[in-house]
């Protein structure tokens, strides 16, 4: 493996790399730095070999043995290593320096040795403990709750068994640990106890010196220091000629000098221990940058930017204001983070017009280190922050980014605009599945799983913002809407329907609603209604329990009173706080942005308002969904898959004939319809004998995406002279004399659905199911997801397609057996796990019938992995990213 940036517990950076022989000395000192009790509890002997177990360590590493080491500067501070076995068994070992322990480095270590293994077909790790080393227990039990462990062959031993694949608990566990360790160092960044402006300048106009104005006039409740070596204050602000010269201890520097400057001032910050740097300057190249990131990792400092707006944090206690955006914002619930400083600015701007305050905004900029990966870490605990506003351009590892983002939506709302949305990037693939797995269509399946909330503008994100950071979620799907102007309540409650909302009728009576019992709904009170009749209404509508979300509207007129009315509304609405509230307000002179204690969202016109609440309530319901999991598949075959693979690339790879594809397949137990391969007529007809009943031919060529259109697929041939004239036509259409053809009995009748894999450079490999057969291209009805696919991915794949219906028994068919597509799914989702290299696979058609379902056509390419997609559950920190096209 290549060397890595991880975080330990407390936040510090350190490398995890493979270990070089030349690491000898510095091995034998770690081993030797151990006190009598750590060796005895790692050798099982006080009296160990040294010299034996660094060479056994600097030996080179490769499927059967992996040996790293972690390090910090020039300090190696720990070690591990596994030793392979058996087939899908191998032995573990760590050791931790004795002043490093608590620091999650064993922990470390454990989680890269489960990946390699992994990746060599290891399926466990095992490792024999002294009973009494609470240490390594506690290592053991930190990888998973409920790791195995058994009594060792010894007395007084303990064995720990940890599964290389992690399950559900093991990323749970995995998770608390990296937004612990994100938490403490981002903390630096976010809320430093000490802040330096480096390049504040005495003359106004400056970037320095406005940030070092705002951080004054926002009351940043820190130590805070000018560094400028031609003036003695700036800003009032005491200033020093460099950071060193501060002589105190420094947590956050806000670097403001031109770029050819700032590597010399990055140095500067790293020798005086600075733990942070915000580099807001502009016009760094993309080396340049690189070699920023690593001095900074040399010495344990974070980078945001460069070439961003900087960092706010309106936390009382901290009133951290490090940027030059125009005005500050008002403090709040939503937590902020943007790609672009300019867009960053709008959200500002236009959230301070409508209301919404601000926990913590951050300008990512060209996202060097710091990424939203990181900051959505950080505001998983951050108490302050109710909802994440996201403005993402490109993604970095966004199989993280799911994983991250669908944790925190778990408890916080999660919403995003992505940009480049354009069609202009679809590729064309060699397969359906391909074809299907455009970046855009990736981002919207990662965005499903994750729970983010996706709005195409961003208008559209701060108007659901406002329905969803101050108020609780709504229960179900049910929209009231109660008000004195029925055009717009009717515009409401047309909305709806395209928000996927419904407007029950109510069962209301009393104030102008009439003395009997009425079913109503929009409610409409007329132009004439006083503010008792509207405040009566909303608090009848929220005691009915018939409602989950409701939408007010008022008109004001010449015969009202504005004022008092939406002084009722605003205290109506407080009497039922348990329902999420959206109003519309028209004609009043003056509206405030939000009405009563709870702050309830006004707003301008009744379709923002109402579509608001439609993703509110599309997100509450994702949030009672059950996460899912990854079921055991024990009969699946991996040894026998990775040979396939590895001849089939030794060969030169590309698109495999049919029984290379269908042998992987049969390697997972996914269900394939007999096939038989003829190279001749005779063959064919051979082969057509063995079968009892009609056949199908079609052409093998595996490069071949629409055999039927061409003429290459012969069905329901019944004799010799059938198949004969099968094989001679579908010879002409591929253009060759003796055509390779599969022979394939007609299988059961059933739904033609699709499905398959295809490997993305970036989101990794991605599982796609569609309506299969001619239909694929036309209608487009299909669903992705990335990795891991759970058994709950398995069943909404089928079930949020248009098609759906076909599956379960539409116009009086029999249902098809979608138990047997789910496994298929997983199956297909677990090889997709196993073989990255699967670079595309597809199963068209799938027929799915009340008797199971079965691949009719199966299409398989297999491509060497060069880059592959970072395993989005290993904590390492990346520092590729170098322009603001990359990284997330």
């Amino acid at each position: 493996m290549s060397a890595v940036d991880c975080l330990t517990m407390d936040g510090r950076i350190v490398r995890l790399r493979t270990i070089r022989p030349r690491d000898a000395p510095a091995l034998l000192a770690l081993h030797q730095r151990l006190s009598p009790n750590s060796r005895y509890l790692r050798f099982f002997s006080a009296g160990a070999a040294l010299d034996a177990e660094v060479q056994r360590l600097t030996r080179p590493s490769g499927p059967d043995c992996v040996h790293l080491l972690v390090e910090e500067g020039d300090a190696v501070l720990a070690a591990g290593s596994y030793e392979r076995v058996d087939a899908a068994r191998a032995d573990f070992a760590l050791v931790v320096d004795d002043n490093h322990h608590g620091e999650g480095l064993g922990t470390l270590l454990l989680e890269q040795l489960a990946a390699e293994a992994r990746r060599a077909g290891i399926t466990e790790l095992v490792g024999d403990v002294l009973a009494h080393n609470a240490a390594m227990l506690r290592v053991g039990g930190d990888l998973a709750p409920g790791v195995a462990r058994r009594l060792g062959a010894d007395a007084g031993t303990v064995q720990i068994r940890v599964p290389t694949l992690p399950d559900e608990a093991a990323l749970a566990a995995v998770g608390v640990r990296d937004r612990t360790a994100a938490h403490h160092s981002l903390r630096p960044l976010l809320a430093p106890a000490s802040v330096a402006v480096i390049g504040a300048g005495r003359r106004p106009g400056g970037i320095g010196r406005a940030v070092l104005a705002a951080l004054r006039a926002g009351g940043y409740t820190g130590a805070l220091h000018a560094v400028n070596p031609h003036a003695e204050r700036v800003c009032g602000i005491a200033a020093h000629p460099s950071v060193a010269a501060i002589g105190g201890a420094v947590d956050l520097a806000v670097v403001a000098v031109p770029a050819a400057a700032v590597p010399e001032v990055v140095r500067q910050c790293c020798a005086a221990g600075v733990r942070a740097a915000v580099i807001l300057t502009a016009g760094i190249e993309p080396a340049a940058q690189s070699a920023l990131v690593r001095e900074a990792r040399r010495h344990g400092m974070r980078i945001l930017g460069p070439n961003c707006l900087g960092v706010v944090n309106t936390d009382p206690a901290v009133r951290l204001t490090a940027t030059f955006a125009p005005a500050p914002p008002v403090a709040g619930g939503l937590a902020v983070a943007s790609q672009s400083g300019a867009v960053g600015v709008a959200i500002l701007d236009a959230a301070a017009g409508c209301g919404i305050g601000i926990s913590s905004f951050v300008s990512l900029g060209n996202k060097t280190d710091v990424s939203s990966n990181d900051l959505l870490a950080y505001w998983y605990d951050d108490p302050a922050t109710r909802a994440v506003a996201l403005y993402v351009e490109s993604f970095g590892n966004p199989r993280r980014f799911a994983w991250i983002a669908r944790a925190l939506a778990g408890r916080k709302p999660v919403l995003a605009v992505k940009s480049g949305r354009s069609e202009g990037g679809r590729r064309a693939g060699a397969s359906h599945t391909a074809a299907a797995a455009a970046p855009e269509t990736a981002v919207t399946a990662l965005f499903a799983q994750a729970g983010v909330i996706r709005t195409d503008t961003l208008g559209e994100l701060l108007d659901t913002a406002r329905v969803l950071a101050d108020q609780p979620l709504p229960t179900g799907n049910r929209l009231a809407v109660v008000g004195n102007a029925g055009g717009l309540n009717v515009l409401a409650a047309d909305a709806a329907q395209t928000a996927g909302l419904v407007v029950p009728a109510l069962p209301l009576s009393g104030h102008s609603l009439g003395e009997g019992p009425q079913a109503v709904n929009p409610v409409d009170l007329g132009a004439q209604a006083t503010p008792e009749t509207m405040a009566g209404a909303i608090r009848a509508v929220a005691r009915s329990g018939e409602v989950d979300l409701l939408v007010v509207t008022f008109v004001a007129t010449r015969t009202n009173d504005a004022r008092a009315t939406t002084a009722a509304v605003a205290a109506a609405v407080d009497d039922c706080p348990q329902l999420p509230v959206a109003v519309v307000v028209a004609g009043a002179p003056e509206v405030p942005a939000t009405l009563g204690v709870r702050k309830v969202p006004v707003f301008g016109l009744p379709e923002p308002a109402v579509l608001a609440m439609g993703r509110a309530a599309r997100y509450a319901a994702w949030r009672r969904e059950p996460a899912g999991n990854r079921p055991p598949l024990h009969d699946i075959h991996h040894g026998a898959a990775r040979d396939i693979v590895r001849r089939a690339l030794a060969a030169g790879g590309g698109w495999q004939p049919a029984d290379v594809a269908r042998s992987l397949l049969a390697c997972y137990r996914v269900p394939v319809v007999e096939t038989r391969i003829a190279t001749d007529p005779d063959a064919a007809v051979r082969e057509a004998r063995a079968i009892a009943g009609p056949v199908a031919l079609k052409a093998a060529a595996p490069q071949l995406v629409h055999k039927s259109d061409i003429g290459a697929v012969r069905l329901g041939l019944a004799g010799e002279a059938d198949v004969r004239q099968a094989y001679r036509a579908i010879g002409k259409a591929v253009g060759a004399a003796r055509p390779v053809v599969t022979v394939q009995p007609m299988a059961d009748p059933g739904v033609e659905m699709v499905t398959g894999i295809v490997h993305d450079p970036l989101f990794g490999s991605l599982l796609m199911l569609g309506l299969g057969g001619v239909y694929t291209d036309l209608l487009g009805d299909r669903a992705l997801r990335l990795l891991p696919v759970t058994d709950h991915d398995a069943a909404a794949m089928w079930r949020g397609l248009r098609a759906a219906p076909l599956l379960t028994g539409y116009r009086g068919a029999a249902p098809a057996d979608t138990g047997a597509l789910e496994d298929l799914l997983l199956r297909l989702g677990r090889l997709a796990e196993d073989f990255p290299e699967v670079a595309e696979l597809d199963l068209n058609p799938v027929l799915a019938g009340p008797r199971g379902c079965a691949a009719v056509d199966v299409k398989l390419r297999l491509a060497p992995v060069g880059a592959e997609p970072p395993d989005p559950y290993l904590r390492h920190l990346l520092w590729q990213r170098t322009d603001a096209t990359s990284g997330s």
